[in-house]
């Protein structure tokens, strides 16, 4: 579908919450998290809201929603979620392996989605962690300073994205803020110039495709769990009488693990039962196994997808995850969503066995394949509701 019409076929708008003062992202990322303002979506999302980026989707091609209904009327949409999108460098050291790269690959700046392009541009959505800055600021906040890792690239390499078929990012995280505020505006507004809709904890993305309005919520919750059980739910339950399809993302578990925690699990349960019906997990940094809970998939990780943070992680296996949502218009003017299976694509994060060079690639060797499966599969014995099987076709 993206491959005609990528743009005629969505409406971007980011919802402005009202009632946040100044910068969201300071409040929300403020070290003292005593004295950190209370952000909340206010009980109406249509009263005092902004909407950017406003595109028709049949302004340009002449296409109505009726062109893409199926025989029953219905319209299937097809959503393609991946892991941590990391790019670019760390602006303290002299070496940056990203940049290294780049050049090898003749300065393409399209070399990272070489092998995952048609994939992407095939369906309807793709939403990516985006785990890093795109700013020319080199400012280090006070609270940054002695962190092991620090990302930044140039606004311009969002082209990465809009160019090879995503559509939306996730923008919550603990590398969002490497720079500071104003590098965290620099970001969303590469992004917002690109048409790429953003989440985050106090912004709810929104799209729509084919005529269906889906809405994106994004939250950090690592040690922000006691602020969350309560939020969470109360801004999905509000999402939910607006937008027929609400997917919440969640930066959340420990680095390296394989398996959830206890806390991941109840907020992911805890999101299905406030009306999510798409839960999408980031920050192991490692593929972790599904569970379908209450109709709900849950990822809790993803896992990388591109990730310039290490030249040879000692694992580089991760999936990207596709699901399918069949909708219907009904004779009140609602919409019913009924849900058409999942996939997964196991990837390994490198084209290259021997280093990484950032450019994901589809495993085709059946012992890799085999590997993911496996690992997925061990990993979510523990869970009561994990799927039972991980299909490699629709």
């Amino acid at each position: 579908m993206k491959t005609l019409n990528r743009w005629m076929s969505l409406l971007l708008c980011v919802i402005w919450v009202s009632g946040v003062m100044g910068s969201s992202a300071h409040a929300e990322w403020s070290v003292d998290f005593e004295e950190e303002e209370e952000l909340e979506l206010e009980d109406d999302f249509s009263s005092g809201i902004e909407e950017n980026g406003l595109l028709d989707p049949s302004a340009s091609s002449g296409l109505s929603v009726t062109d893409y209904r199926e025989d029953d009327g219905s319209v299937l949409i097809t959503i393609t979620a991946t892991g941590d999108f990391t790019i670019g460098g760390d602006s303290r050291k002299k070496k940056n392996i990203f940049e290294d790269e780049l050049k090898r690959q003749d300065g393409d700046l399209n070399f990272t989605m070489r092998n995952m392009r048609e994939i992407l541009m095939a369906d309807d959505l793709t939403i990516v962690n985006f785990e890093g800055t795109l700013t020319n600021s080199d400012y280090i906040p006070s609270d940054k300073r002695n962190n092991q890792f620090l990302f930044s690239a140039p606004p311009e390499y969002v082209t990465m994205l809009s160019d090879n078929g995503v559509e939306a990012a996730a923008l919550e995280n603990n590398h969002i803020m490497d720079h500071g505020d104003d590098a965290y505006e620099d970001t969303k507004n590469a992004l917002r110039g690109a048409g790429i809709v953003y989440s985050n904890s106090t912004e709810v993305g929104v799209i729509e495709i084919k005529g269906v309005r889906i809405a994106m919520l994004t939250y950090l919750c690592i040690d922000r769990y006691d602020r969350l059980w309560d939020k969470v739910p109360r801004d999905i339950e509000l999402a939910k009488q607006q937008y027929p399809i609400v997917i919440c993302s969640f930066h959340w578990g420990n680095e390296k693990d394989y398996s959830p925690t206890q806390n991941q699990i109840k907020m992911g349960r805890l999101a299905v039962d406030s009306g999510a019906d798409l839960v999408l997990g980031h920050h192991s940094h490692r593929l972790n196994p599904i569970e379908d809970y209450n109709g709900v998939y849950i990822c809790y990780s993803l896992g990388n997808f591109c990730f310039s943070g290490n030249n040879k992680p000692d694992d580089m296996t991760s999936f990207v995850f596709q699901t399918r949502f069949r909708v219907r218009d009904e004779e009140d003017g609602s919409q019913t969503v009924s849900r058409e299976g999942f996939r997964i694509i196991p990837i390994r994060i490198s084209s290259r066995t021997d280093r990484n060079d950032f450019i994901p690639t589809p495993l085709t060797k059946d012992t890799a394949i085999d590997s993911v499966l496996t690992t997925l599969k061990a990993n979510g014995r523990k869970l009561t509701y994990a799927v039972s099987a991980y299909p490699l076709d629709w």
